[in-house]
């Protein structure tokens, strides 16, 4: 027969089965005990770093410890992915995470280290950037109908350059050739800032890319501006037309980017880190900076930001299969 429980023991079980129900709660309020790591998929000088460092910034003066950005770019965005996967679930790493590596490498890439849906736990949606599309002054067109005709007079003779296969100006361009039926060549970089060395220098001939990258070399007459992706026009360049306004239709490509933490992190550290994310983004510093970018500011639950990748796998899913993109 088993003596029955003393009081002392009994005591012993209640305080345990409180405590475990207080240690998640206990985690997420000592979150972060040591700096943060906000990996960034790509090289420095793309619109990825300026959302990225934007908010860190702000991050840093709410949490009391730095949250710092680290670009590490290569393998279309793998090798800072896997290196997240592979994070301990604290919270003390996140990622930036991207239409080109949640929606776009999944069908592009055939043999991905980690799974998109499963290694990762959306935390939730930082920015929504507009697509410009963008031509060197020296190419003979001076708007968007024009390029389109001299690129088709001119089939392949047009070089675009891409922050890298997969990225979001690659797809945008990809989206527009689809749709356009013009033939350009495409010449991958590591990132947007080497890609826009190149294209200021005339030795590539478009491009798209986010309004922050772009916008100051539009307003200082180094690039000219033909279209942007989304629906309607933008306040900073109100006279550049919609590829949608052009005849086509549902044409819509926006640039977005949002965070991620490893998979098991705990859902009341996730919630605690949306929150402050919603708290840095609401900062004069973040709201000021982003609307002047015509940035959509996110900040929303997990699951809504759950919701819109799954979205978003659903279209580039088809630009992939259809552009048949493959990787370099």
């Amino acid at each position: 027969m088993h003596p029955h429980p003393s009081r002392r023991h009994l005591m012993q079980a209640g305080a345990l089965s409180a405590l475990s129900l207080t240690l998640p709660l206990a985690r997420a309020e000592a979150w972060p005990s040591h700096a943060v790591r906000f990996l960034v998929p790509f090289a420095p000088g793309g619109t990825s770093e300026i959302v990225a460092r934007s908010v860190a910034a702000e991050l840093t003066k709410q949490l009391g410890q730095n949250v710092y950005v680290e670009n590490k770019p290569g393998g279309a965005g793998t090798i800072a992915m896997q290196e997240t996967a592979r994070s301990a679930p604290d919270g003390h790493t996140l990622i930036l995470g991207h239409v080109g590596t949640l929606a776009v490498n999944p069908y592009m890439l055939n043999n991905q280290p980690y799974d998109v849906n499963k290694d990762f736990v959306p935390v939730t949606l930082l920015a929504k950037v507009p697509n410009m599309f963008v031509i060197h002054p020296d190419v003979p067109a001076r708007n968007f109908q024009e390029f389109i005709a001299y690129a088709k007079k001119n089939p392949g003779r047009l070089d675009y350059g891409s922050a890298g296969n997969g990225s979001a100006g690659h797809l945008a361009m990809e989206y527009l050739k689809l749709v356009t039926g013009i033939s350009l060549t495409h010449i991958p970089y590591r990132g947007t800032g080497p890609q826009l060395t190149d294209l200021l220098a005339g030795r590539t001939q478009a491009s798209s890319a986010g309004l922050p990258a772009l916008g100051p070399h539009i307003r200082a007459g180094k690039l000219r501006a033909i279209a942007v992706g989304t629906q309607q026009r933008i306040s900073a360049f109100p006279d550049v037309p919609t590829v949608a306004e052009m005849g086509f239709k549902d044409f819509e490509t926006s640039q977005w980017y949002g965070v991620l933490a490893p998979a098991g992190t705990p859902p009341e550290l996730v919630k605690r880190i949306q929150e402050e994310c919603l708290k840095a983004l609401k900062s004069p510093a973040v709201s000021e900076r982003f609307s002047a970018d015509n940035a959509g500011i996110g900040g929303g639950p997990p699951a809504e930001f759950s919701a819109y990748i799954a979205r978003e796998q659903k279209i580039w899913s088809q630009v992939v299969k259809n552009a048949q993109i493959k990787p370099d």
